[in-house]
């Protein structure tokens, strides 16, 4: 096992978590600071990838959600509070530097987290994400982005949201008929982010062989640049 931290930001807005990647992953190339995991939620945000295509946003006019081109891959994605988002900035010449075995490890340990609310997740042929079939249905999309071996951005579980932007807002992923559904829907019960948030963690350090030191809000603040983050420890 290897040591690593791991920050509980809360909700955050989409461009303030991604300069803290930015900053962590910064240190963790430098050998500042170890692996670090990020763990929080968004305000209403429509993010696009590399891929995504010039029609694949069709949000209506006056929604109330913010629209973000980013350096992931992939396509379309929407977040929004009730969805838990992760961010693992780990150093993959200690993972080895297999990009494609680190998307399917981080699925992995998605469908680990999901298993432990005996919820039977699966890969499909083709896709990203994480989904339940029969029917398949979405219930985690990813993407990332690796500068110098170092993991930006990562992936997003649906607890207890409303999917509906997924079909309605966008074409999320590209899929023009693909079906999204919650771990809330599925067992037909509300659920939390506090809920889930305990079995991501312990997803995360199994299939990474990771242990986790967890920092509070205002001591990570330290691990990032200041002033521009001060006020997320503040919020604390």
């Amino acid at each position: 096992m290897t040591g690593a931290y791991l920050l509980n930001l809360g909700t955050t807005p989409y461009l303030e978590a991604w300069e803290v990647q930015r900053s962590l992953a910064n240190r963790v190339a430098e050998g500042m600071i170890p692996d670090t995991v990020v763990l929080l939620e968004h305000p209403p945000v429509i993010t696009t990838g590399r891929r995504t295509d010039e029609n694949e946003v069709h949000v209506p006019e006056g929604s109330d959600v913010e629209v973000v081109e980013t350096d992931r891959g992939g396509k379309s994605t929407y977040h929004a509070p009730g969805q838990l988002v992760c961010y693992p900035i780990l150093d993959l010449n200690r993972h080895g530097r297999d990009v494609r075995k680190y998307c399917r490890d981080l699925e992995e340990a998605v469908i680990r987290t999901l298993g432990a609310f005996d919820l039977t997740a699966t890969r499909i042929q083709g896709l990203t994400g994480v989904w339940l079939e029969r029917p398949p249905r979405k219930i985690c999309s990813l993407g990332v982005h690796i500068p110098r071996w170092v993991t930006t951005h990562g992936y997003a579980l649906n607890v207890d949201l409303d999917p509906a932007p997924f079909t309605s807002w966008i074409t999320a992923c590209g899929l023009e008929d693909a079906s999204f559904t919650t771990m809330a829907q599925e067992l037909g019960r509300r659920l939390t982010v506090d809920d889930v948030r305990p079995y991501a963690t312990a997803a995360l350090e199994e299939v990474f062989s990771l242990s986790f030191e967890e920092l509070p809000a205002e001591a990570g603040v330290e691990l990032w640049e200041q002033p521009v983050h001060a006020k997320l420890a503040a919020r604390s």
